[in-house]
C-alpha cells in the first residue's frame, strides 16, 4: 500500500473551504479561514467542522483503498455510549459502493448540553474499503456529515490520480439543519448531496444547524464563489432563535440577496422557506425541548400583530420579497418549502423538527424534480 498526500498531491477536498492542519492531519472547514473573526457563538466553528458534504476526490486503478481519520464526538456523563461517528459513504464512479462507521477517535464528555467539555483524547483509526472494482476510475469519500473529521492519511494498492474535469453545474446552497441534515443515514443521504446526484450538479453545502441566520459573511463567502447555481433555505432558526422581528427580517433578507448579486448577478438563485414544523408554523418562537424530546414553541401567538415571526410569517414575507425582485431579477425564483415536506408528512419529524432519514431523501427527490426539471429554475445552464 503507498500512502498518498492529502494537501498538494492528486487528491481534491471538496466541499470544504478551508483546511486547518492539526497535530495528526488537517481539518476540513466549510467557511473559509477569515470568517472566524466575525462570529463568537462556539456552535457556529462547531457547524463549520461537520463535514456536511465534504469528499475525497481522485482516480485510481486500485482495487484496496484505506483511509485513516480522526473524529471527534460527544458524550453527555449520563449516557453509557457516546454519540454515534456517521458512516464513511464511498462511491466509484457515481455508484455507493461501500458504507463504514468511522471510527471512534476523542471524545467530548460534558454534564449537559451546553456545559462546558472535557476532552478525552483518542486514536485515528482505518477504514479499508476492498474488493473495487478493476480498472481507472473515479472515487470520492464522502465524510460523515455530523462528526468533524481530521484526514490523516490516504492509502492505496495502485495508482492515484487527480480527478479529470467533468463540467457540472457548481450549485452552493446554505440552510439550517434542515439541509446540514445530521439524521441523514449517511453522507449521501443527505437531501442537498440527493437533489445533486439526480440533477448532476456538484454541491457545496455551506448550511450552518442552529445558525442559518442571514451573516454576511456567508454572503460574502457565497458571493465569492464559483458558483453556477445557489439556493437559501431560510427562516427555521430565525424564528426558533427569535432572530430578528418583521422589520427587521425583510432588510436583512434583502442585504443578503444583494451580496450574492454583486458576485453572480445571473446565476439561478432559488429561495426556499421553512419546511412544515407544527410548534413553530403558527407560533413565534423561541423553542424548548420537552420531556417527550420534541420542540415546543415558547412565544406568544398574540406577539404576531407586534411583529413577532412565525414560520408563516416568514413563508409569506419571502414569497413577497421574491416576487418584488424579479421584475428586476428574472433569475430570482422562491420554493415553499412545504413542497418538500409538507403538513401531512409531519409524522416524519420525529423530534418535531428534523426529518427522517428517509424524509431526508425524498426532500433531495423533490428537490430535483422542482429544480432541475425540464422548466425548473436550475435547467438549461451550460455545462463547464
Amino acid at each position: 500500500m503507498r500512502e498518498y498526500p492529502l494537501v498538494g498531491g492528486p487528491v481534491e477536498i471538496r466541499g470544504a473551504l478551508d483546511l486547518e492542519t492539526t497535530p495528526a492531519g488537517v481539518m476540513p472547514r466549510r467557511l473559509p479561514a477569515w470568517t472566524k473573526e466575525q462570529y463568537q457563538d462556539p456552535s457556529v466553528f462547531g457547524g463549520t467542522v461537520m463535514p456536511s458534504g465534504v469528499r475525497l476526490v481522485f482516480r485510481t486503478d486500485a482495487r484496496v483503498l484505506e483511509f485513516e481519520v480522526l473524529t471527534s464526538t460527544g458524550q453527555l456523563d449520563g449516557d453509557p455510549e457516546p454519540r454515534p461517528t456517521g458512516m464513511l459513504d464511498l462511491r466509484v464512479d457515481g455508484a455507493l459502493v461501500g458504507r463504514r462507521r468511522s471510527p471512534l477517535g476523542h471524545v467530548l464528555r460534558m454534564a449537559g448540553p451546553g456545559a462546558p467539555q472535557r476532552l478525552v483524547p483518542g486514536e485515528p483509526g482505518t477504514v479499508r474499503f476492498d474488493a473495487l472494482p478493476a480498472g481507472m476510475k473515479t472515487v470520492e469519500l464522502w465524510l460523515p456529515q455530523q462528526t468533524p473529521t481530521e484526514l490523516v492519511a490516504v492509502r492505496a494498492d495502485g495508482e492515484v490520480l487527480a480527478p479529470l474535469p467533468d463540467g457540472r453545474p457548481r450549485w452552493v446552497h446554505h440552510g439550517s439543519s434542515i439541509s446540514h441534515c445530521l439524521e441523514a443515514d449517511g453522507p449521501t443521504g443527505t437531501w442537498p448531496v440527493v437533489a445533486a446526484s439526480l440533477g448532476g450538479a456538484e454541491v457545496t453545502n455551506l448550511s450552518q444547524p442552529g445558525n442559518d441566520m442571514l451573516d454576511p459573511y456567508v454572503a460574502r463567502t457565497i458571493r465569492d464563489l464559483p458558483a453556477d447555481l445557489i439556493s437559501l433555505e431560510t427562516g427555521v432558526n430565525i424564528v426558533a432563535r427569535v432572530g430578528f422581528r418583521l422589520r427587521t427580517f425583510g432588510p436583512a433578507v434583502h442585504g443578503f440577496l444583494d451580496t450574492i448579486r454583486d458576485g453572480h448577478p445571473d446565476a439561478p438563485l432559488l429561495v426556499v422557506s421553512p419546511v412544515s414544523c407544527p410548534a413553530l408554523d403558527g407560533c413565534p418562537g423561541p423553542t424548548a425541548v420537552g420531556r417527550d424530546g420534541r420542540i415546543t414553541a415558547l412565544g406568544d401567538p398574540a406577539d404576531v400583530a407586534l411583529g413577532a415571526l412565525t414560520l408563516q410569517v416568514v413563508r409569506d414575507e419571502l414569497a413577497r420579497i421574491v416576487a418584488a425582485r424579479q421584475a428586476g431579477d428574472p433569475h430570482l425564483h422562491y420554493l415553499d418549502g412545504r413542497e418538500l415536506l409538507g403538513p401531512a408528512e409531519v409524522g416524519d419529524l420525529p423530534d418535531g423538527l428534523h426529518p427522517s432519514a428517509a424524509a431526508y431523501r425524498r426532500m433531495g427527490e423533490r428537490f430535483a424534480a422542482h429544480a432541475f426539471a425540464d422548466r425548473g429554475p436550475f435547467r438549461g445552464r451550460p455545462q463547464r
